[in-house]
């Protein structure tokens, strides 16, 4: 019966001294004299299978002795369980076919390679412990995000990929366009012709579905939209990336505190929903990636998170015992040391809301005090910010004096404001990156490493 390395692991006992097929690849190759251990790989489980095979029960010995490190083969053989052994199980072969073969230059021998090296053969390293770990526990949380949602009956939206608006207003987009760039169409005053263009106008790639799915917000209630922004920003760090999934959830008829008992809720369903499903990655990963890694995470799941204003974060930063090189001031952003002190003081997750309206979004809603912004970002331990949101402004005057003390194109955003005029209700929402998200679960400290195929800058391979 053909089965995988999954449901052996599962299920043992009910397959002991049963004749089995399983198909993977070589992860490692002991061959001796008259007797080898291969070690397979089928990517359904974490583990690897251990595969006994003998001169003696096999038809093509030496032939199987020559089998490279990365080659795909099909093995038929008994399950017997080794309770005394380092593996609970292993198969004694009677039958091993060479599916596809690997010469001897395969670059992931059985050695530790650095994950510099690793993403310059991305076509490779979900072959790796690390990365099998990384890229299983990445489909799981998606998986995670959905469910949380689903169960609570919110609408999925398809946010559009391309757009004409630039949702954060910091100008950081990647253009769409198939003009001829050797030989780009004028207006009269010199400027780009974009009325000849395919969308007839000037075109993006998306940097947030959030204001998209505010239009459905205002139709179905409680919407989130899952998918890939992208920013050209040119910044070379091991926490940003010029292509990424973001997750955006939008309440209809709620305040900045619904917003943040979502935000909690989402937060603490999704991390124990990755601990349960994903024992052995995620031990894996407390083990070599991040030591006290599950226990940091426990703490999130178990403690009530702290909600303080900026301002008072502000002045529990200047009143500490304590030297930041960069000085705590009310009407500017935090500082990453700033975001390791709150978090470490209170021993636990952390909501600054009610932030300088100068350093926030257009669309934040109006405080009453006409300086701070009804945000909130969510500092938990370990990361710094992994969430932010706001409660969006309803009001259509306010928000159209806020769109003109930014320099935001009304035109364009004739549809937003009409939200505003039929209908208005108070609302919120939020975006949390996926693979912030995924750094913080796995321990891994570069984000070039919890996405399959890193965009950056001067990078655009495979």
């Amino acid at each position: 019966m053909k089965t995988t390395v999954r449901e052996l692991y599962k299920r043992m006992i009910d397959f002991d001294q049963k004749e089995v097929i399983i198909e993977g690849w070589l992860r490692n190759h002991r061959a001796q004299k008259s007797f080898g251990f291969m070690n397979i790989n089928d990517g359904t489980f974490f583990e690897t299978l251990q595969v006994v095979y003998e001169e003696t029960k096999v038809n093509n010995y030496k032939a199987l002795q020559k089998i490279g490190i990365g080659a795909s083969v099909r093995v038929q053989g008994r399950v017997e369980l080794t309770p005394n052994m380092k593996q609970p199980f292993e198969i004694k072969a009677t039958a091993i076919e060479l599916v596809g073969d690997s010469p001897e230059d395969y670059p992931l021998q059985p050695k530790r390679h650095s994950r510099e090296f690793l993403r310059e053969i991305a076509h490779l390293r979900p072959r790796t412990n690390l990365f099998s770990a990384v890229f299983r526990v990445r489909s799981l949380l998606n998986h995670a995000f959905h469910s949380f949602f689903q169960e609570r009956d919110f609408v999925h939206v398809a946010s559009p990929i391309i757009t004409a608006s630039d949702a954060e207003g910091a100008g950081e987009l990647f253009k769409v366009t198939t003009l001829d760039l050797n030989d780009l169409p004028k207006t009269d005053d010199k400027t780009i012709d974009y009325k000849k263009d395919f969308f007839g106008k000037a075109s993006y790639l998306t940097v947030s579905g959030q204001l998209q799915a505010e239009v459905f917000a205002q139709a179905f209630k409680n919407v989130y939209t899952f998918g890939p922004t992208f920013r050209a920003e040119k910044s070379n760090t091991t926490t940003h990336l010029s292509e990424f999934w973001m997750l955006e959830p939008e309440i209809a008829f709620a305040d900045l505190e619904v917003n943040m008992d979502l935000a909690e809720a989402m937060t603490k369903y999704v991390i124990a929903y990755v601990i349960d499903r994903a024992p052995e990655e995620m031990q894996f990963f407390d083990r070599f990636v991040e030591k006290g890694l599950l226990s940091k995470l426990q703490n999130v799941v178990d403690k009530k998170f702290q909600r303080i204003t900026h301002k008072e974060a502000i002045t529990l930063l200047k009143e500490a015992n304590q030297v930041f090189e960069n000085e705590p001031k009310y009407d500017s952003d935090l500082a990453t040391e700033h975001e390791k002190f709150l978090v470490k003081h209170f021993n636990s997750p952390v909501f600054v809301k009610d932030w300088p309206k100068h350093i926030k979004a257009f669309y934040m809603r109006l405080n009453d005090d006409q300086e701070t912004v009804a945000a909130m970002d969510l500092l938990v331990p370990g990361a710094g910010e992994l969430i932010g949101g706001s409660q969006r402004e309803e009001r259509i005057d306010l928000l159209r004096k806020r769109m003109q003390e930014m320099h935001v194109d009304e035109d364009e955003l004739w549809w937003y404001l009409e939200l505003r005029k039929y209908g208005s209700t108070p609302h919120s929402g939020y975006g949390i990156g996926f693979e912030r998200m995924l750094m913080y679960l796995t321990g891994v400290e570069n984000i070039r490493d919890v996405i399959p195929f890193p965009r950056t800058p001067k990078h655009c391979d495979f």
